[in-house]
């Protein structure tokens, strides 16, 4: 153990020698308990440790290439005394109770920094904001929402991910936490966050998702899906999953459709809203565009208990409502369980659109673009061949 009379000209000087183990620890002569952390990647902290309980604890200050050494003494001194009258310093500073020399300071805690920064930003483009704030107030607030931005190392980001593995969640999902806090600190360094001088998510992996979409409907299951759709109480049911299928649109896409967006002479569907944020233009099949004649010439959608309303501009308006469906879960479920297919999900009918067009020869850069991927490493996803393709492929290899 090295002590030292600590001030900020020799913590600037100290660094971990090679060879010499993971860090070096230097306490402070002035005050006992109080030192500085050195790792060997550079990186140093202040901490104090003190008794609790007759068991050893460490609570960690703050990085010291951040705040001065007489802050963070001045911390420590602040620290030892709430241990002195009994209170856990810790669940003091996670219940918001950060010393008044670090207000002065401005330093956020990451809590306040999703509260008062990224939110108000991204809502102003990201559609999917909503998702956001679920994977920050379920996943990144209980476990580091009380710590400083400064604080926070690639050790805690990584054991929020893996305690979202040991409750198994998906590796997707656990991908969009970190790339979340990833983002989250990117845009912090852009914006000169005081004490901000690293992002500690950037070299941490993305986890390996082994998901490979297999699900996809057989010919002969989308003629059976449809006689059991037929059969649903929700009558436009009818209508909704055939253009689900023959346009390869996502769900919401199809029940917020309106007429307005369909360019009959170019046989064409405007999608002004997607995912990615981009206006989509799909082009209409001789099927969709039987879906959609089949709508526009019924006269009487919107007939309940004997109550006509007026016309919807939308293409699959409720008819009790004239606007789109918050849900069509439970005639779906009927329909797909009726059909002996319980697991199938609505969003497999894009795939099984995907895949139709995979087997009928189409390239995957066609796929592609009426998919409205950005990447085609995505819509590679969807490259489903049947095996009587498989035996034509190798069929034209010629004999020797």
């Amino acid at each position: 153990m090295t002590v030292a009379h600590l001030n900020d000209e020799m913590v600037s000087d100290l660094h971990c020698p090679t060879g010499g183990g993971l860090h070096i620890e230097v306490f402070d002569t002035l005050m006992k308990g109080f030192y500085v952390d050195v790792l060997l990647n550079g990186r140093m902290s202040y901490r104090v440790r003190y008794y609790e309980h007759g068991k050893k604890k460490c609570a960690t200050i703050g990085n010291a290439r951040v705040i001065s050494t007489d802050e963070a003494r001045a911390i420590a001194r602040e620290i030892l005394h709430k241990v002195s009258l009994g209170i856990n310093p810790k669940l003091s500073m996670r219940s918001g109770h950060i010393s008044s020399i670090r207000k002065t300071q401005n330093l956020l805690n990451f809590s306040e920094f999703f509260e008062t920064k990224y939110l108000p930003f991204v809502k102003g483009y990201k559609r999917s904001w909503k998702c956001d704030v679920t994977l920050i107030n379920n996943h990144i607030n209980p476990a580091l929402g009380h710590c400083l931005l400064v604080d926070i190392t690639p050790g805690d980001m990584a054991r929020v991910i893996h305690g979202m593995q040991l409750k198994k969640y998906a590796a997707g999902t656990c991908n969009r936490v970190l790339v979340l806090m990833r983002y989250a600190y990117a845009l912090a360094l852009k914006w000169h966050e005081a004490g901000i001088t690293y992002n500690p998510a950037k070299d941490l992996p993305n986890l390996k998702q082994d998901n490979k979409l297999e699900r996809f409907l057989s010919p002969d299951e989308a003629t059976r899906l449809m006689s059991c759709v037929r059969l649903s109480e929700n009558s436009l049911l009818q209508s909704i999953v055939p253009y689900l299928i023959y346009t390869g649109a996502r769900k919401r896409e199809v029940l917020d459709a309106k007429w307005v967006d369909i360019d009959w002479q170019e046989k064409s569907w405007r999608i002004p809203f997607t995912k990615s944020g981009k206006v989509r233009h799909v082009p209409l099949s001789e099927g969709a565009l039987e879906v959609l004649l089949v709508l526009k010439n019924t006269t009487d959608l919107s007939a309940v208990k004997g109550v006509h309303l007026p016309p919807s501009v939308f293409i699959f308006a409720n008819p009790k409502t004239t606007k789109p469906y918050v849900s069509i879960f439970y005639s779906w479920d009927t329909a797909r369980t009726l059909a002996g297919m319980p697991e199938l999900r609505i969003h497999d009918l894009r795939h099984s659109f995907a895949s139709f067009l995979v087997n009928a020869g189409r390239s995957l850069y066609e796929v592609q673009e009426l998919l409205g991927h950005a990447d085609i490493r995505t819509t590679s996803r969807y490259a489903h061949l049947n095996r009587e393709r498989l035996v034509g492929a190798v069929a034209c290899v010629p004999k020797i």
